[in-house]
């Protein structure tokens, strides 16, 4: 059900508690994926009906919803594996493994994996205090998943996200956050920035490092350049040139273009960690510039997939690769203080209507901004 709430007292029926409902009916505004394949899969809707929390969630009225590569792979299939004989051509997957979480995806399914929103109702197992808070949800949830399980579910494919005008999450997975920064803004850090934090604590990036972030215009990279040198380390970008005084604002001391050969920027064992989400064809350049001893966290790989490794190279100079997507709540929790201290800051490029979402996903996949771009439902 949808609502419009008086915040002036809380009542409960049945498994829910929410805020006196002065108005009622049944649907809100959404975009519905309904399979694998181009634009012509987001349906925009507005007779969706509104989910209801159970009784350990929360129902958040969203506020505004990042736009992510993941949705994009997403709704491409690009998250399966091609099996022996098979194309990397996604358009047709109907896999069991088309998901985050290796699950087969389920449509129609809402996407949308960064969610900055208010609660407004609560399950029964939830403190009714809740309601009213400001939140940013957690895009990879490890609730209600066992503690010693490796595993997650993932906002916006494992179950529906948030571009939609309401979205339920488990209420331990939606962080209250005190900030002055504006919906667009704050949408625009869970995914990214807690994946580029996420890489750069295993990386275990210091002062004093050497640290080669690649993709370094994107959300995830120009989150990975200023998390890092948040720590004190020197960082070296790489962009397309004309993004290079974007990427240097937001703290990269010096940078390589995306055109040109890392191996004509960098000297052998120059770099003590690689931060990256490209791959692709140059990718053996990366280890080249490692230090003996150096370390490599990779969550994407924009470049391409299939890259060219030389395992000497990994043995002989005792490199330490890391692939991350598993998140403690450590991370996310100190994301939250980084934002509400303004030690970090966002960068949203532009922000679309939700029903302009196409156009949204037209110009990120134009790769000709820096940072963020954000729907507002």
């Amino acid at each position: 059900m949808h609502w419009i709430f008086d915040l002036s007292s809380t009542i409960s029926a049945g498994s829910h508690y929410w805020v006196n409902a002065v108005f009622m009916k049944q649907t809100m505004q959404a975009v519905l994926l309904t399979g694998f394949g181009g634009f012509e899969k987001l349906e925009f809707r507005e007779d969706v009906p509104v989910p209801e929390p159970g009784a350990s969630q929360v129902l958040i009225r969203v506020a505004a919803a990042g736009v992510n590569n993941t949705d994009i792979n997403t709704r491409l299939g690009w998250y399966a594996q091609a099996k022996p004989g098979e194309s990397d051509d996604s358009a047709d997957i109907q896999a069991e493994d088309s998901a985050w979480s290796g699950q087969a995806l389920e449509f129609p399914r809402i996407q949308g994996i960064d969610v900055c929103g208010e609660i407004v109702a609560v399950g029964a197992a939830v403190d009714s205090n809740r309601v009213g808070e400001r939140v940013i949800v957690v895009p990879m949830q490890r609730s209600p998943i066992p503690e010693g399980i490796h595993g997650a579910w993932t906002l916006g494919a494992d179950g529906d996200g948030g571009f939609a005008e309401y979205v339920v999450t488990n209420s331990v997975e939606a962080f209250a956050v005190d900030s002055g920064y504006s919906d667009a803004e704050l949408a625009s850090f869970p995914c990214a920035w807690s994946t580029a934090e996420n890489l750069i604590e295993h990386a275990e990036v210091a002062e004093g490092d050497n640290v080669l972030v690649t993709g370094a215009s994107g959300g995830v990279g120009s989150a990975a350049v200023a998390l890092a040198r948040r720590r004190g380390a020197r960082v070296i970008g790489v962009a397309g040139r004309s993004k290079h005084s974007a990427v240097l604002d937001h703290g990269a001391d010096s940078m390589i273009p995306r055109e040109e050969p890392l191996a004509d920027h960098l000297g052998a064992e120059s770099v003590d960690v690689v931060i990256d989400l490209v791959g692709g064809d140059d990718w053996a350049s990366l280890l080249d510039a490692m230090k003996r001893g150096g370390r490599y966290a990779c969550a994407g790989a924009i470049g391409g997939p299939h890259v060219k490794f030389d395992l000497r190279t990994f043995y002989l100079k005792d490199l330490v690769l890391k692939g991350r997507t598993l998140q403690e709540r450590t991370i996310f929790a100190a994301l939250v203080g980084y934002i509400e201290r303004e030690e970090v800051r966002p960068v949203v490029s532009a922000t679309y209507p939700l029903r302009e979402i196409v156009r949204a996903q037209q110009d990120f996949l134009a790769k000709q901004f820096v940072g963020k771009l954000v729907l507002l439902p």
